[in-house]
């Protein structure tokens, strides 16, 4: 048996002739860029999200840049993160010409380390940024704390966490302001690229589409050198018809990750902690074991594809080797980045191929 890390064909099948109709209804009104389209998506989603505004943009790392340029964040501030995520939490950052200042994660849930972030601010600091990695929520409520203690914006970097929640808040709707992702691998995702930046900050959103929209408000009128952001119509037709059936679809991986714990519990595999006032949508399943890379190795082998989130954490990779962070600054995820790996997880992902990843997995590491 053959287990794709991903099958995004099995998730198309299952609703294709909604998508040919909505994708051939753009094309015959032409309404490639904006429209009514993207303007039912946006807010659809920012009910979807809890809140009161939704900016979409052309991709996530563009949602990240454009709220920090929003929040006036440049050259000569700070902005915390966790060193394990995406590079593009980071390189959002260093656009706007601000220095990316990293925290360890929690040993348990691999979210930012609360109890660490405190000990990293400086006069600098402007920002801090939440990843909810994996698709459950970081711990809010200590960053909102200190948040407010030392009048600092907090930015969910939500690309991960389409429909979780913290304490029954939908990420999106916690923070000042959410970032999206909608790359086609995401929870909720386009057949191309998109963003979004999601706020209850009225104004806020209004200068992530002016910036995003070639600073205009009027087109043609141009108040400052802008950007060209934007998500196009035939992505924002698809992402309404997917809407409708995030739900169905996180409660299937819900179902996944339950089979998987379930099956692999007593087993030498380590799982992070899903905490329970969290709603954990699974974007990605995610083990530590031991010769990870022989493990992975094995399980290819046998016809069984997993991923590496992620081999090398930012402060070693190659393009931050200039922050002059030696090795051993943040021992966890230094640590974890070597025994962490992804197994398939989608909500087509039947109980026997589920069956066959954990039997497998099984007979090579125990």
């Amino acid at each position: 048996m053959t287990i794709p890390f991903l099958d995004l064909q099995a998730q198309y099948r299952s609703i294709k002739d909604e998508i040919k109709a909505a994708v051939e209804q753009i094309f015959e009104n032409c309404a490639f860029i904006g429209g009514q389209e993207v303007e039912r998506f946006e807010k659809s989603f920012a009910q979807y999200c809890q809140a009161a505004h939704c900016v979409s943009v052309a991709n996530g790392t563009d949602a990240l840049w454009l709220t920090l340029k929003a929040m006036d964040i440049g050259p000569g501030d700070e902005v915390i993160l966790p060193a394990n995520t995406f590079i593009a939490t980071a390189e959002a950052i260093t656009a706007v010409g601000a220095s990316p200042v990293f925290v360890d994660h929690d040993i348990d849930t691999y979210t930012i380390n609360t109890s660490a972030i405190s000990d990293k601010i400086s006069e600098k600091t402007k920002a801090i940024i939440a990843v909810h990695l994996y698709g459950q929520t970081a711990d809010m409520d200590p960053i909102l704390k200190i948040a407010a203690e030392h009048g600092l914006k907090v930015i969910e970097d939500a690309a991960q966490a389409h429909g979780a929640e913290y304490k029954g808040i939908r990420a999106g709707s916690i923070g000042d302001a959410a970032c999206f992702s909608f790359y086609p691998g995401k929870n909720l995702g386009a057949y191309g690229d998109g963003g979004a930046v999601v706020t209850n900050d009225q104004n806020l959103a209004e200068k992530v589409r002016f910036l995003s929209q070639h600073g205009s408000k009027v087109k043609y009128i141009h108040e400052i050198a802008g950007y060209n952001s934007r998500l196009d119509g035939v992505q924002a037709a698809i992402l309404n018809i997917k809407l409708k059936y995030i739900e169905q679809w996180t409660e299937a991986r819900r179902k996944n990750a339950e089979l998987y714990r379930n099956l692999l519990k007593d087993s030498s595999i380590v799982f992070p902690t899903e905490r329970e006032h969290c709603r954990h949508v699974y974007h990605l399943f995610v083990i530590r074991v031991k010769n990870r890379d022989v493990v992975q190795r094995n399980l290819l082998n046998r016809g069984i594809q997993t991923g590496i989130h992620y081999p090398t954490p930012i402060h070693l990779s190659e393009a931050y080797r200039n922050l002059g962070i030696p090795e051993g600054s943040f021992p966890i995820s230094e640590d974890y980045a070597k025994e962490l790996l992804s197994l398939p997880m989608y909500a087509e992902l039947s109980e026997d191929q589920i069956k066959e990843i954990c039997d497998t997995l099984r007979d090579i590491v125990d």
